[in-house]
């Protein structure tokens, strides 16, 4: 974000005046949104204060009661933040929890998402004092690491954040997101343009990210063109392998095979009537080209036969998802995850810390565990992290609690096989599948269970023409 703040004043345009759309639109937002009520603006010694001294002039100037508080002194201010206090005619106090003091709407103008220390002193003070207050952010709440989303020593939790020209991490990944309220992306003047060639590799996982390349229903489409799915079954759960089968079904494949193991396959096949369910040796229908996508974990349990499985496929060069039991059997040799082809893993926090280092910086240790492994690294959960190897990543927000619920994890390794077996890449795959299985479970509602995302999966599916 500096360096596009840097290109948009190289093109001409001056940076106070970017600075001066910047708090107009931080007023205007708060003015569409809430009554008039007395304002206190508490001001860092950067830009982002100087944000804050426009908010409070425009303000003022609609009739708002405003205070303002100052990080700092205003000699100690530089470049366009020192401009802009000078054109506030008001009083500026100290910055301190006495500012908020009969205050109905705080306006956060002390740090923004470049914070990389936690906050102290004054500062800390003054954000502790603004919990149960109605918070109004500028960029992303005080404490809030924009990068990662992770709290430095205090945050509050504000009702609405403004922030200009892109969302950075920290406005999507936990507990950020949480803390920022309702996001408002402000148009403050900077061009498109600023974006060719600023390396930008993290984005929100949205449609228009993958949509183009969803699979297409050609006329002379047949079952054999929309691939075939190999889902290795488990002994004892077999509820979860038969979520997956079915899943793959629904984003598009045009067939499935189930390997049963032979003491169970009754309990397989009559369960599953358009699924192929085979209890001839895994390897035996791996052997056949034509299943060029497989998945290996759901409910397959954690021992050799998993491994075996896990390694073979591995070893094939096909499309891969290795889910639940077949990640953890990994545990302590990493190193053999080695594929010969495209390769997602979908562990969950708990299974990605059996495997690999989790930091405060989650988006950093996924993109770290994929470029260490080769695969798709998709880590789960309410921020949903979706990373290949070469560091490009996704961060998904539409995943809504009701996932939190045994069995959904195997519905979504299978969507993303089926939607890899009809030709999408591993990471548009996980893309695409991650946003679906959010948005299939806001469909169903509260009372969720994994079989109802394979119903809503049906009434919307996948393809490019029902996405237009």
């Amino acid at each position: 974000m500096a360096e596009a703040d840097r290109r948009a004043a190289a093109s001409g345009i001056p940076s106070i005046e970017l600075m001066e759309n910047a708090g107009r639109a931080v007023s205007d937002a708060l003015r569409r949104r809430f009554r008039p009520a007395p304002v206190a603006v508490a001001c860092g010694p950067g830009n982002n204060g100087g944000d804050g001294f426009v908010v409070a002039r425009h303000l003022a100037a609609a009739g708002w009661t405003v205070r303002v508080g100052l990080l700092g002194s205003t000699a100690a201010l530089k470049g366009d933040a020192a401009a802009q206090a000078a054109r506030w005619t008001g009083a500026v106090e100290p910055l301190g929890p006495d500012l908020l003091d009969g205050a109905g709407i705080v306006v956060d103008a002390i740090f923004g998402a470049g914070l990389s220390r936690a906050l102290d002193g004054a500062a800390r003070a003054t954000v502790e004092a603004m919990r149960g207050r109605t918070v109004v952010a500028i960029d992303v709440p005080s404490g809030v690491d924009g990068s990662t989303g992770a709290v430095r020593g205090a945050a509050p939790e504000a009702a609405l954040t403004v922030t200009f020209f892109r969302r950075k991490p920290g406005h999507l990944l936990l507990p950020g997101r949480v803390l920022c309220g309702e996001t408002v992306v402000a148009d403050i003047g900077i061009p498109e343009s600023v974006l060719d060639g600023l390396g930008a590799r993290c984005w929100a996982n949205v449609p228009s990210l993958w949509r183009d390349r969803l699979p297409r229903l050609e006329p002379a489409t047949h079952k054999y063109k929309r691939g075939h799915v190999l889902v290795l079954g488990g002994a004892a759960m077999t509820g979860a392998a038969r979520l997956a089968a079915r899943a793959a079904q629904r984003v598009g494949a045009g067939l499935v095979t189930l390997a049963a193991p032979e003491p169970v396959f009754p309990v397989y096949a009559s369960a599953l009537e358009s699924v192929i369910v085979s209890a001839a040796p895994f390897a035996s229908l791996l052997a056949d080209a034509r299943r060029n996508a497989i998945v290996v974990g759901p409910g397959a349990g954690r021992d050799e036969t998993t491994m075996a499985a896990a390694t073979a496929a591995l070893a094939s060069g096909r499309k891969l998802v290795l889910d639940a039991d077949g990640l953890t059997v990994f545990e302590n040799r990493v190193e053999a995850l080695s594929p010969r082809g495209e390769c997602v893993l979908t562990p969950h926090e708990g299974e990605f810390r059996r495997l690999f280092p989790l930091g405060e910086d989650k988006l950093a240790s996924v993109r770290a565990a994929a470029a260490r492994t080769g695969c798709v690294v998709v880590l789960k959960g309410a921020d949903t992290i979706i990373a290949d190897p070469s560091g490009v990543a996704a961060i998904n927000e539409n995943a809504p609690p009701t996932l939190a619920t045994g069995g959904t994890g195997d519905v979504l390794a299978g969507m993303i096989a089926g939607l890899m077996a009809q030709g999408m890449t591993a990471f548009d795959a996980a893309c695409a599948a991650v946003w679906r299985h959010g948005a299939a479970a806001a469909r169903v509602g509260r009372r969720l269970v994994p079989e109802d995302l394979l119903a809503a999966l049906a009434d919307f599916g996948c393809e490019r023409q029902e996405m237009d």
